[in-house]
């Protein structure tokens, strides 16, 4: 797995780098101090996964994000800080990346960069338990205002419950091919990037 490293503490970014490929499963191909830096090493490399912190000098780790996805929507971006302000997990969420782990929780970083790296979405224990409270909006969905079908607001559902293409193909009685065109379909209409968008603007719209 390559990967670019970004943080504004060199004794971070060097510490994470020998400490990731220590593993012998993480080639850190450079290491960044800011958000601008970040958006240039990533269109340099354009490594599997981008780790980056988030409140930098010069340009935030969010900026960057939305830069960098603009001109890579499939770049994988996990963030690694300290702060679990709820308005930055939401615009992470937003923006469209695929992570978001407090540096305490440093252990279970390997994990989640391999679960990144297969196309996941990973967020640390304390991220996990805001979740709910933040995506919690009232008002309710109108889903005819997008033009979503009965059929396509189920899956919207199925997958803000977090079940796989193949779960919700077993529960609908659908092959995963159909599903994943109801999908694509779906992220057209809301003009949504991939799951983890669809999800949090259910929530915020439930």
């Amino acid at each position: 797995m390559n990967l670019v490293i970004v943080d504004d503490d060199s004794l971070v970014s060097l510490s994470l780098k020998t400490i990731l490929e220590a593993s012998g499963e993480v080639t850190v191909l450079e290491i960044g101090k800011n958000g601008r830096e970040a958006v240039n090493l990533y269109n340099k490399h354009l490594p599997d996964v981008l780790l980056m912190d988030i409140r930098m000098d010069t340009m935030t780790g969010l900026e960057a994000a939305e830069v960098i996805l603009r001109s890579h929507p499939d770049a994988r971006i996990l963030f690694l800080t300290t702060f679990s302000d709820d308005e930055y997990i939401i615009r992470a969420l937003h923006i469209g990346a695929k992570g978001y782990i407090l540096k305490q929780d440093f252990e279970c970083l390997l994990p989640a960069l391999t679960a990144v790296m297969n196309g996941q979405s990973v967020f640390g224990n304390e991220i996990i338990t805001k979740l709910p409270s933040l995506l919690s909006q009232s008002g309710g969905f109108d889903s005819a205002a997008y033009d979503i079908t009965e059929k396509e607001l189920h899956i919207i559902e199925l997958i803000a419950d977090g079940l796989s293409n193949k779960e919700i193909a077993e529960k609908l009685f659908l092959s995963e091919g159909t599903v994943r065109n109801y999908l694509s379909t779906i992220l057209e209409k809301l003009k949504l990037r991939d799951r983890t968008q669809l999800a949090v603007f259910y929530y915020q719209n439930k």
